[in-house]
């Protein structure tokens, strides 16, 4: 009897074949992006092509791809056939039967039927999955059997802007499935409880041979025992009833680097759900969230600051301290500084994420602050002050606007 994902998996299956029988099917050549005279060589290279562009492990939970990389698989087993090319050539694809191809492959073939034929496309004796192992932790069948995927996992972590600066590690807590300490993830009592699958003989996949109009046929699927394995277990463990996974927590360390930004996606591979009977774990993807400073304004790696001055301090000049990530730093206000004026502090922002672009800086807006109510002494003195000629607005000493020197300090 075989388990839950095994079950789900043919029923989608089904559901797939059926859907793409009433979709008009797309020329093989096409597909592969050759020419109807390209030799077997052409053929075979267009493929491997196709096959690493759209390769799951490439592609997770891309539908579209995964169609695509079944449908770059139909073609090749038809146009890597000499007699069967010759058919589809004379007759396109009613010369296939019924079938259209690889025993029914468009849509009704699952990934791993997909390896198991074509395991030895890239040469070497690692199969199919060797051009993935390095980059996407490891491929999904060995020696033909099936290697079961565990699902990844998304988590958000919210960092504030002193840890994005330095870089920070954080240990959280994530709910998932992990390893069925019992049988250590093999699904069987005491671990060993298994035999070689008695219909395909440990192979993971059974053929078939169909006699039609135009010839036999032959056609390779995963096996309906083992669900591809190779094997069947005797014994089931009581705890994962026999799926070597069972839910539980794990406390996670996670290394962010510094530099960071708001909607960033870090991957950290094989941590995510374990997959069942000591398959490979999926991912997990760390997705930043930046919690708002109080004081600065974040623009890529530059910090933002607004300073408010008094009227006497812009007119007569001062020495102000000014926050920064690092602590607080004293900047020399010169006297008769206007409103709006911006002081760049170098390095004094956030390191670049990949570390190449230095750090950014903290660019200080100076703002003078308008008392809204007045004693009758202030309102006096003011109103001498202003009758002053040094008080007149003067036209030609007229700044640019805050926005252009802004824009300036980002171009």
């Amino acid at each position: 009897m075989q388990g839950w994902w095994w079950e789900a998996e043919r029923e989608t299956r089904n559901a797939q074949h059926e859907t793409e029988c009433m979709t008009t099917k797309r020329d093989y050549y096409e597909i592969l992006e050759i020419e109807k005279t390209a030799t077997a060589e052409e053929i075979k290279k267009a493929y491997r092509k196709q096959a690493l562009k759209f390769h799951p492990d490439k592609n997770p939970d891309d539908a579209v791809a995964e169609e695509k990389f079944k449908e770059a698989a139909e073609a090749y087993e038809v146009l890597s056939d000499q007699q069967k090319r010759q058919r589809y050539d004379k007759f396109g694809h009613s010369g296939l039967g019924g079938n259209h191809g690889f025993g029914g492959f468009s849509g009704g073939m699952s990934i791993d039927e997909i390896f198991s034929h074509f395991g030895d496309i890239f040469g070497g004796g690692g199969g199919f999955e060797d051009p993935f192992g390095a980059f996407f932790g490891g491929g999904r069948r060995r020696s033909g059997r099936t290697v079961h995927k565990g699902s990844n996992l998304r988590v958000k972590v919210k960092l504030t802007l002193e840890e994005i600066a330095h870089g920070v590690e954080k240990k959280i807590k994530v709910n998932k499935y992990i390893q069925c300490s019992t049988c250590t993830g093999t699904g069987a009592k005491n671990g060993s409880a298994y035999q070689t699958c008695s219909t395909c003989n440990g192979s993971g996949h059974v053929t078939r041979v169909t006699s039609t109009f135009l010839g036999q046929m032959q056609s390779t699927s995963t096996c309906p025992n083992c669900g591809g394995e190779g094997k069947v277990i005797t014994d089931k463990c009581h705890d994962c009833a026999g799926n070597g996974v069972i839910k539980g927590e794990e406390i996670i360390t996670i290394k962010i680097p510094a530099g960071v930004a708001e909607g960033m996606q870090l991957s950290m591979s094989g941590n995510g759900n374990a997959a069942a009977r000591g398959g490979i774990p999926g991912d997990l993807y760390i997705q930043i969230e930046e919690i708002r400073h109080t004081e600065f304004e974040r623009e890529g790696n530059h910090l933002l600051y607004n300073h408010f001055l008094t009227f006497s301090d812009a007119v007569l000049g001062t020495s102000i301290e000014i926050p920064t990530i690092e602590g607080k730093v004293k900047v020399k206000v010169e006297p008769g500084t206007q409103s709006g004026k911006i002081l760049r502090l170098r390095n004094k922002g956030l390191p670049s994420v990949n570390g190449y672009e230095g750090k950014g800086d903290l660019l200080v807006t100076l703002q003078i602050w308008t008392p809204k109510t007045l004693s009758k002494e202030e309102k006096n003195l003011l109103e001498r002050l202003g009758k002053s000629p040094n008080f007149q607005p003067d036209p030609s000493a007229k700044d640019r606007s805050f926005f252009s020197k802004v824009k300036d300090y980002f171009e």
